[in-house]
């Protein structure tokens, strides 16, 4: 994660390799979304999951082997369980994160001032 108010990547400035082979993984991608959904009904927050699925299961990218990120998993968790209120308060947060960083993107004329955050059209990219 990116700090607030920097442009870097924390000290080291490290980046996640751009692709990430995982041939040693055995899990299936739709046991790593029961995996993520699971952990975050415990409370962890997704740093967390992503250290104990490093750590437990051998999983270095969530994205590589799944294709899809941890806010998709959970808004597909959301669908089937409406009244799961930990994972709505969650994802939340994560958007309150892309709304930040729209305005901020949007002062600096990076993207276009009439673009706005579908949840929608996210879920299908």
């Amino acid at each position: 994660m990116t700090r607030i108010h920097g442009n870097s990547r924390g000290k080291s400035q490290s980046m996640k390799p751009s692709t990430m082979k995982s041939d040693w993984v055995k899990l299936t991608p739709e046991q790593i979304g029961k995996l993520v959904v699971e952990m975050n009904k415990e409370g962890l927050n997704a740093s967390q999951i992503g250290i104990k699925l490093r750590d437990e299961h051998a999983i270095s990218s969530i994205k590589s082997v799944t294709g899809k990120n941890m806010k998709q998993f959970i808004q597909n968790h959301l669908k089937s369980n409406k009244g799961d209120r930990k994972n709505v308060r969650s994802l939340e947060l994560l958007e309150a994160k892309v709304h930040r960083l729209s305005k901020y993107y949007k002062k600096k004329n990076v993207i276009p001032k009439n673009w706005k955050y579908k949840a929608v059209i996210a879920q299908l990219s």
